[in-house]
């Protein structure tokens, strides 16, 4: 019965009757259906169920998902994500528009950024309380990075601490109001024919966009297939990025990609799935444990993102100390354990 398909008759005046069902794979977040209506038009069925996210209940997940996804569909020429077509609020079900996938694409990125920065654009300080603000590292998990590195017998000046207190600061989203998908990772991803957009929109939030470009650098931090991207592809998407930002607004994207990359690194929840989150310490089980997640173990995420904020931190005005920081703890962990692997690279990405 848990998986009938919920598909109240407010539904059926809405889109139409359902003629078949078929349960897809899914987060424990969530069930969700492929369903055919009887003028045999395709949609998705979504609904939220109350497992898998310590954060946040699910009535709080459906209603961020549906205002997210709403807001995404203002986007003017290709959509970046589904449209909804009809809500059933009491039962946390949503209908919305099938995609059709194109599946397995050699070069993703391109469009992928494309479409990230066109969602990010979507909207400005008018929509401030239509979502939550972003939620990012706080003074709790800079101290939990910074014992990390005395466990390591990585010295800490005091600089270090005032750096990261400044980094804090940099972060606040209140300044900002891009649309941010909150998990934009792979297998959230539909390549259209007119290209790439958005599902699962649990997370969204109002902030800065640069934390979700900062995902091509720090390894797709909310993903459980963290990846590496070299430099030559790097570089190409985070130019189409920037350059299609700023043909839709007007500006150059705000903020500093370095501190966007640093406020990952400090956030231990980061090297877990989101039912883990919120529920102890991460980098505290680093020194005696190596938990894995997904394709990669915790201190290999964590090793890259150490070399990411040491590279762009070499001159950095406001994070120099916390990039030398950041090259003696990734030295002294991959001295303790040699046979740590890079994370994989991004052509090896997985296709659902």
């Amino acid at each position: 019965m848990l998986n009938r398909l919920p598909f109240a008759e407010a539904l059926r005046s809405t889109v139409g009757i359902p003629e078949r069902s078929k349960l897809l794979d899914s987060s424990p977040r969530s069930r969700v259906w492929r369903v055919r209506l009887a003028d045999r038009s395709p949609v998705i069925v979504k609904q939220i169920t109350d497992g898998g996210d310590a954060g946040a209940d699910a009535d709080t997940r459906f209603a961020r998902e549906i205002a997210g996804l709403r807001l995404a569909g203002r986007a003017i020429g290709p959509a970046v994500a589904p449209a909804v077509l009809a809500t059933d609020p009491p039962s946390r079900v949503m209908v919305l528009e099938h995609v059709d996938d194109l599946g397995r694409t050699d070069d993703w990125m391109p469009g992928y950024a494309e479409s990230l920065a066109r969602l990010h654009a979507l909207t400005g300080p008018a929509d401030e309380g239509t979502l939550p603000a972003w939620s990012g590292p706080t003074a709790a998990d800079a101290e939990s990075f910074l014992t990390l590195a005395r466990a390591f017998d990585v010295p800490v000046p005091s600089v270090v601490l005032d750096e990261l207190t400044g980094l804090l600061d940099r972060l606040d989203p209140t300044p900002h109001h891009a649309l941010l998908h909150g998990d934009p990772c792979p297998g959230n991803d539909l390549r259209a024919t007119d290209g790439v957009r958005f599902v699962d929109f649990e997370r969204a939030s109002l902030g800065n966009g640069l934390v979700e470009l900062a995902y091509f650098r720090t390894g797709f931090p909310t993903c459980w297939c963290a990846m590496s991207v070299t430099a030559a592809p790097l570089a190409e998407v985070e130019d189409i990025y920037r350059t299609t930002w700023r043909g839709l607004t007007g500006q150059d994207v705000p903020g500093d990609l370095a501190d966007a990359c640093a406020g990952w690194l400090i956030q231990g929840d980061a090297l877990v799935e989101r039912a883990h989150r919120g529920t102890v310490d991460q980098f505290a089980r680093v020194p005696t444990e190596d938990f894995t997640w997904g394709r990669v173990s915790a201190r290999e995420r964590l090793v890259h993102r150490l070399g990411v904020v040491a590279g762009m931190t070499r001159d950095h005005d406001h994070l120099h100390a916390v990039g030398r920081l950041s090259s003696a703890l990734a030295a002294r962990l991959l001295a303790c354990w040699p046979k740590l692997r890079p994370l994989p690279a991004h052509d090896t990405r997985p296709w659902f």
